[in-house]
């Protein structure tokens, strides 16, 4: 499965089995983790076996099941935080997909106070969000998705718009977001993209995944 096959197959799920995350499949999840952090300089943490963080009322009342592992997406308080959690993140996610794992972004469901003593955060770093992660009881279904002509400044797609850009158009259009929202947008300007988060919250982090997908789609990575 390549990284554009992942986008198409990964969808979020919620509910997991027993089944633990071990041997090479392990070994490659740190593997991508521990290659995010030294490019990012952030501090992406994995917690295994550890089922408090999703053990409240609202992760229940979200229909959050059996959540025993997950990534925590830590990194320096700074303006550029969020998208590069985002771009980051989904780049695990969608190794986590490879390697046949599933995966539910999430950022208000789970319990940052229960979480304290798994993750570990220097003064000066915080923790964004997390990503649920281990094998499904499903593979999740496909959600509503906006046209593409909302999440960019071409109209109508025609043979002078570059075939690169409207596939990396239809990647970012699979892009998880918060709540579906997909408030970004990009702009193409001869061979310069523009990009606009939208305003919100978790749009900047939103704009991360999606940045990542657009280059896949466009064939920039």
């Amino acid at each position: 499965m390549d990284l554009l096959e992942a986008i198409k197959e990964r969808h979020s799920v919620r509910s997991y089995t027993d089944k633990k995350i071990e041997g090479e499949v392990l070994n490659e999840l740190y593997q991508i983790i521990n290659q995010c952090n030294k490019d990012s300089g952030l501090n992406i943490q994995l917690c295994l076996n550890e089922p408090r963080a999703f053990s409240g009322l609202m992760a229940r009342f979200r229909k959050f099941n059996n959540v025993k592992n997950y990534i925590a997406l830590v990194g320096e308080k700074s303006d550029s935080l969020d998208e590069k959690c985002g771009y980051y993140g989904e780049k695990i996610v969608l190794k986590s997909q490879q390697l046949g794992l599933n995966t539910c972004w999430v950022g208000m469901t789970f319990s940052k106070r229960k979480s304290k003593k798994a993750i570990m955060l220097n003064s000066d770093e915080k923790l964004l969000m997390v990503i649920a992660i281990g094998y499904g009881k499903t593979n999740g279904v496909l959600r509503k998705v906006r046209p593409i002509e909302k999440l960019c400044n071409i109209k109508e797609f025609s043979e002078s718009v570059p075939e690169w850009f409207v596939n990396g158009m239809k990647a970012v259009q699979l892009a998880p977001s918060a709540m579906n929202q997909q408030k970004y947008t990009f702009e193409l300007d001869g061979d310069i993209i523009n990009t606009n988060s939208g305003s919100g919250s978790n749009t900047k982090i939103d704009l991360g995944i999606a940045k990542y997908h657009f280059e896949i789609g466009a064939g920039i990575k």
